[in-house]
């Protein structure tokens, strides 16, 4: 570290985080590549079919693995047993509390909120702490006083990255956290984070990990056994090595205060065992770029846009060369960066905003035919509004900006009868404009919409509605 080089506040209640407001940083208007929005919408959708086959397996592999340490406990054999059952529980679940999470993983929400929950607990993540600060890493991506899940503040260093993958320090600074959370005493970085309103269930959801842990040590003592505590709770600390192993890949080294994914987020080719394990988030890049599409689809995705990003790199072993190599660098220069070759592409024209500027006093009448699940951005006296056919044929006008990240709800996906916000994955109700899902909290207008003769439709705009959030 250089004599001069300046440590920078990471924490989200410093001088960075008023710092980043200032810059235009906090929130701030990221670049998205360019791809036809008819084919962002087919990529989007989801289906229970492919995420219930790839959870059942892996639930299946954890079970397995679980039941082969246990009747071996008493064996050498158990060592390398209890590796590797830990690292499935404790690593890999982090991929599944990732995209249940996102609530894309499943077409039926409830599905991903059955994988969501317990695979939170199995990486001592509290469900709804987590959900708030997912939320916000992917509005302030690597935005220093922003972003909350930036693993290697500069200037990091090798001690850091052996600490950080041992999850020896990691693990029990989240379990005792969330026992701190357990008795009411909720931390400034929550608080930030997580609004009032959910801060109840902050602190039930870690009674209720604090019991299970608690009920796995009554049983260690009791058998006078070790083997209880490290089939639950302790694969937080033994096995999460495999989240951090995938994790580190995303950003570290790479570029802060950026407001583009291709100079802080990082895409890396894996094999095939990998991306089961890592449920396809080593297309990072693509991910935190269009968020609302699944796992899964993320290979096509990356086929669409990939003359628009850097070259991935071409294996994981490649990606920690470049990664360590930038751990020394800025190790003794905090403010040396990777140096990216980014394709020099416009991002965002105009083919997903198709526009109509109407003067009139907010009753338009303009051509539309539009199939169920289809929207169409227009524009009438100034307000940006969003035409939308639900999956029942139900056509509707609602305001077309997120009230959460403002983002572009004629990116978004339609799902029965709501909109998803293709930036956090939040949805509004198409009839009443309420938030039905995190993490919204205030509605959107919604206009009268008439379907005249002739394809035609009469839109009319309607002064602030007075239905109030109401997010889940």
């Amino acid at each position: 570290m250089t004599a001069t080089a300046p440590r920078r506040d990471y924490s989200l209640d410093g001088e960075e985080s008023v710092r980043a407001v200032e810059r235009g940083l906090a929130d701030g208007d990221w670049f998205h590549a360019t791809i036809d929005p008819q084919r962002l919408r087919e990529l989007s959708i989801r289906t229970n079919r492919r995420a219930a086959v790839d959870t059942a397996l892996w639930f299946g592999l954890a079970i397995g693995l679980g039941v082969l340490a246990w009747s071996v406990r008493w064996t050498w054999w158990a060592v390398p047993a209890f590796l590797v059952y830990g690292a499935v529980v404790g690593g890999s679940s982090d991929a599944r509390w990732h995209e249940c999470g996102h609530g894309t993983a499943f077409k039926t929400g409830w599905l991903n909120d059955l994988v969501y929950y317990p695979t939170s607990f199995m990486i001592a993540r509290e469900a709804t702490l987590w959900r708030w600060s997912h939320f916000r890493h992917h509005t302030d991506t690597i935005v220093v006083g922003r972003d909350p899940e930036i693993i290697f503040p500069r200037p990091p260093s090798l001690g850091q990255a052996v600490l950080a993958f041992s999850n020896v320090k990691g693990g029990p600074t989240l379990m005792a956290g969330t026992a701190r959370h357990a008795f009411g005493r909720l931390d400034p970085t929550t608080r930030i984070l997580v609004p009032e309103s959910d801060h109840r269930r902050v602190v039930w959801e870690a009674r209720v990990y604090v019991a299970i842990w608690a009920t796995a040590v009554v049983w260690a003592l009791a058998s006078w056994s070790i083997h209880p505590v490290l089939l639950i709770g302790g694969p937080t600390i033994y096995g999460a090595w495999l989240m951090v192993f995938f994790g580190i890949t995303q950003h570290a080294g790479l570029k802060e205060d950026v407001l583009d994914h291709r100079h802080s987020t990082r895409t890396v080719h894996m094999n095939p065992v990998f991306r089961f394990l890592y449920l396809n988030m080593n297309y990072h890049v693509e991910h935190h770029m269009f968020p609302a599409v699944p796992y899964h689809r993320l290979p096509e995705l990356h086929a669409e846009i990939a003359d628009q990003l850097p070259a991935p790199l071409p294996s994981t072993a490649a990606a920690y060369r470049e990664i360590f190599h930038a751990i020394r660098q800025q190790h003794d220069d905090p403010s040396w960066e990777l140096d990216r070759r980014v394709p020099d592409v416009p991002g965002m024209p105009g083919p997903i905003v198709q526009a109509f500027d109407w003067p009139s006093d907010g009753r338009v009448r303009l051509p539309v035919q539009l199939e169920p699940g289809e929207v169409k951005a227009i524009e009438v006296a100034g307000r940006a509004v969003l035409l939308a056919r639900d999956a029942l044929g139900t056509l509707h006008a609602v305001d077309r900006i997120c009230t959460h990240g403002d983002a572009d709800l004629a990116e978004g996906l339609v799902i029965g009868c709501e909109i998803e916000c293709p930036k956090h994955n939040g949805r509004f109700d198409l009839v009443t404009g309420a938030g039905t899902r995190r993490p919204i909290r205030e509605s959107l207008d919604v206009h009268s919409i008439t379907e005249l003769d002739g394809g035609e439709v009469e839109v009319q705009i309607n002064s602030r509605s007075s239905v109030s959030g109401a997010s889940t």
